[in-house]
């Protein structure tokens, strides 16, 4: 008998007990707001390439604006996840991102084939997550280990994106997508097995996060994909 309550109930790494329906609860409503949080960062994207707004966002200025907008949307998400304005907060969060994505995606629609390497980064990006979450789901070792490290991997990644703007080398921006890419896609697997373990207990902090690796691994392959498989007219 307590064997099986032990695997219905395991101790989260907060110190709070989650059942294995509340664990899934979380995960449901999780998959839920990831889905919908789609929604506003395809129209916010579709508005920056239709008219074009944040084309003048280059160079140390779009550096600002995005790290600013982000920064200031994710503390305000953080304050309001345990509340009704928590979901609204993080929806306009995914609009600006939307925003801040369209200038790479305008560039990339510039090539005769670039609608179709949207398409290739946006599968290339469910291809991702699908493994992720099967991987997520099957692994029965405790994974919290890796947030330290996934952590310091991202602020490396952050200071070279940050260099990079200002030396503008085409090697250091692939370089910088290779290294997201294989960043962001360990922090789905990390992010996923919290919530499958009960280490995260707030749906919308888990839908951040999870958005934050998606939106990331795109980004950084549809730049890549750019590089290398734009084809001019």
């Amino acid at each position: 008998m307590n064997d099986q309550v032990q695997t219905l109930e395991r101790q989260s790494p907060f110190g709070a007990a989650l059942s294995q329906t509340e664990r899934n609860k979380v995960l449901r409503n999780t998959y839920w707001l990831l889905a919908l949080s789609l929604l506003p960062t395809v129209i916010g994207a579709w508005i920056g390439v239709a008219t074009g707004i944040t084309q003048s966002l280059n160079g140390i200025l779009g550096l600002v604006v995005f790290l600013g907008g982000a920064f200031g949307f994710i503390y305000a998400i953080e304050k309001t996840k345990n509340s009704a304005a928590g979901v609204p907060v993080l929806l306009g969060f995914t609009f600006f991102m939307g925003l801040m994505l369209s200038r790479l995606i305008a560039m990339v629609l510039g090539f005769s084939n670039g609608a179709s390497l949207v398409m290739t980064a946006f599968g290339g990006t469910a291809g991702v997550f699908f493994v992720m979450a099967s991987l997520a789901s099957v692994i029965k070792r405790d994974l919290s280990g890796m947030g330290k490290w996934l952590f310091v991997g991202a602020i490396v990644l952050l200071v070279g994106s940050v260099v990079n703007v200002f030396v503008g080398s085409s090697a250091g921006m692939m370089a910088i997508s290779v290294l997201a890419i294989a960043i962001f896609s360990a922090y789905m697997l990390y992010d996923l097995k919290q919530i499958i373990d009960g280490g995260e207990t707030n749906y919308i902090s888990a839908t951040l996060a999870l958005y934050l690796d998606i939106f990331n691994v795109f980004q950084s392959l549809l730049a890549l994909l750019g590089i290398f498989g734009g084809e001019r007219d």
